[in-house]
């Protein structure tokens, strides 16, 4: 999953430039990301990751409670791969303190993700995706520790989430008996 958020940096650049008429796309290489599609505010891809392909969904967050200077992209993903499913990470734009932990809210059910780094991910991905897939909500929430002992909400869209869920199951189908 560590491997994915760099990813999402190089895809990132991609997005935008494709909806420029007239833009150059970059030359492939076997680890670019290929876009499935953009779903309102979920956008969907693959990539090659060791010779087997990847398949994710992301969007921005697009509210924080809290401003903090030089913060980075806050991004929440979903990835799907042979070796796993239903794999849910944040990047958090900035380094979580030592053995924090964050909080996904989707209406009255809260997750707890742990963190490494800049990152944080949930320990039951498949309840996560559940949850998200079933609730009515337009909006989820995640709540963390930030720099300097604050606290920091972040707010995600839900919109075009199954679609874009659906984009990457499609394309990385579960295996028979293959990994949960």
């Amino acid at each position: 999953m560590r491997r994915i958020l760099p990813l999402l940096a190089l895809f990132l650049p991609l997005a935008a430039t494709a909806a420029e008429p007239g833009a150059k796309r970059p030359p492939d290489r076997a680890d670019t990301p290929v876009p499935l599609g953009t779903f309102e505010a979920w956008t969907a891809a693959t990539h090659h990751e060791a010779d087997q392909l990847v398949c994710y969904a992301f969007t921005r967050a697009h509210g924080a409670s809290t401003k903090l200077a030089g913060r980075g992209d806050v991004i929440l993903s979903v990835t799907e791969r042979p070796s796993g499913r239903d794999a849910v990470a944040l990047s958090a734009g900035y380094a979580y303190p030592l053995g924090a932990e964050v909080r996904l809210q989707v209406e009255k059910a809260s997750f707890v993700l742990y963190t490494a780094q800049r990152s944080a991910f949930a320990r039951d991905g498949h309840a996560v995706v559940a949850a998200l897939l079933k609730t009515h909500a337009r909006d989820i929430q995640t709540h963390a520790p930030a720099p300097r002992h604050a606290q920091v909400t972040d707010q995600f869209s839900l919109r075009g989430f199954a679609q874009a869920y659906a984009a990457i199951a499609k394309a990385c189908p579960a295996k028979p008996g293959g990994a949960k």
